[in-house]
């Protein structure tokens, strides 16, 4: 029987570093969310990526509701969010009870369109509405145009929080995605570039970092005031890293751009081996910046002959997995309600059996697919995958 070879799953260091961390939190029965491990981790991220301060936490959706608080949003407040993103973007903006309105992406970079964005400020200024908050995505390690995104938020006084979640690793002119917004969110999820299990961390980049971070932390461990006994003047949170997660991702940071370059070497060799099939390019490179590749995107254009369901069937068959592109927040039916703002003057359904619309990212949606990502895979496995996608154009 073939082997299963997965889009993306964890890959502990070949030296075993998490061992020596885990191995630390047992023998001095720290395994709770305090310990030297969580606090190291911080300081190590914060060193990495050149951050002001970092929160580990449980995930990165809580990083994300924490800087959604930190910012100050609040009940009916408006927060402009990138429609072309995993639900975890979004959905901390409902746990607030807050208004999402979802931006679309551009063709450049995939990812929230600067001039929608600035449409978006300028069309509810007219209603006289200011958002408290933009969420922008580094989609699959794709770096957004975030230096134009930070402007406009700047202009607008605006806090801009960044989902690197699936970026780390990933530079614009030098600088790790993360650090150009406010606050800056990361994942550790089994399926990220590495992987504490789970688990995620805030970076938080405000002239007041030290004072944003300690009330984030407060809100982490339930909100407990500093008093003998149990006292609490505002709602908190279960969020916190423990120790021994915080050792896994400790071990694992040790061998990040090994896994940046395992991650580009697969996406370099299905470019070679894929990139001339008729009707096929793969996700853009922007001038500028140092893409992680998290995972391998390929697009089909509208005169390809085959869709991505049809590429996703052949490869199970195969026993590999693969995954559509994200579906867009516009499309979701639990955000059906909510306001979208495009540049495509006229959106209308394309795709009927996925729902996928006229948008940029309606179209990204309905003809890319991710083809495995995994580092731990062989040339021996690339080929299989590679072949088994040039088998459907020779019978196409």
């Amino acid at each position: 029987m073939k082997q299963h070879i997965y889009l993306a799953s964890p890959h502990m260091s070949e030296e075993g570093y998490e061992q020596e961390y885990i191995k630390e939190a047992f023998d001095t029965n720290w395994i709770a969310p305090l310990g030297r491990n969580v606090t190291e981790f911080e300081n190590e991220i914060t060193a990495k990526l050149s951050a002001q301060k970092a929160v580990a936490l449980s995930s990165g959706t809580a990083a994300i509701h924490m800087a959604l608080k930190a910012a100050g949003v609040r009940q009916g407040d408006v927060v402009f969010c990138q429609s072309l993103t995993f639900s975890a973007s979004a959905n901390p903006i409902a746990y607030e009870k807050a208004v999402p309105v979802f931006i679309d992406s551009e063709t450049d970079t995939w990812n929230m369109d600067p001039q929608a964005l600035k449409r978006a400020f300028e069309t509810y200024e007219k209603r006289g509405i200011k958002p408290k908050a933009v969420i922008v995505v580094h989609l699959y390690g794709i770096c957004a145009k975030i230096r134009e995104i930070r402007e406009i938020c700047d202009e607008y006084t605006v806090a801009l929080i960044e989902d690197a979640a699936e970026s780390l690793g990933t530079t614009c002119h030098g600088q790790s995605t993360g650090t150009f917004g406010d606050y800056g969110i990361i994942s550790f999820n089994g399926n990220k570039i590495i992987t504490s299990s789970g688990g995620g961390m805030l970076l938080v980049n405000t002239s007041d970092a030290q004072e944003k971070a300690a009330q984030v932390l407060s809100w982490a461990t339930q909100a407990r005031e500093p008093a003998p006994w149990y006292q609490h003047t505002q709602i908190g949170y279960n969020y916190r890293m423990s120790n021994v997660v915080a050792g896994i991702g400790r071990g694992q940071l040790r061998v990040l751009e090994r896994r940046v370059e395992q991650k580009r070497a697969i996406f370099a060799y299905y470019k070679k081996h894929l990139g001339n099939l008729p009707g096929v390019s793969f996700m853009p490179m922007p001038e500028g910046t140092y893409c992680n590749c998290w995972l391998s995107v390929m697009q089909l254009d509208e005169e390809c002959p085959l869709t991505p369901l049809d590429i996703m069937r052949a490869l199970e068959e195969d026993d590999v997995e693969s995954r559509p592109v994200w579906k867009p927040m516009h499309l979701q039916p639990v955000f059906a309600d909510c306001d979208f703002v495009s540049l495509m003057p006229h959106l209308h359904i394309r795709d009927e059996q996925m729902g996928a619309d006229s948008s940029i990212s309606g179209q990204l949606f309905a003809h890319g697919i991710c083809l495995p990502s995994d580092s731990k895979m062989t040339d021996e496995d690339l080929q299989r995958i590679c072949e088994v996608v040039q088998g459907l154009w020779k019978r196409a």
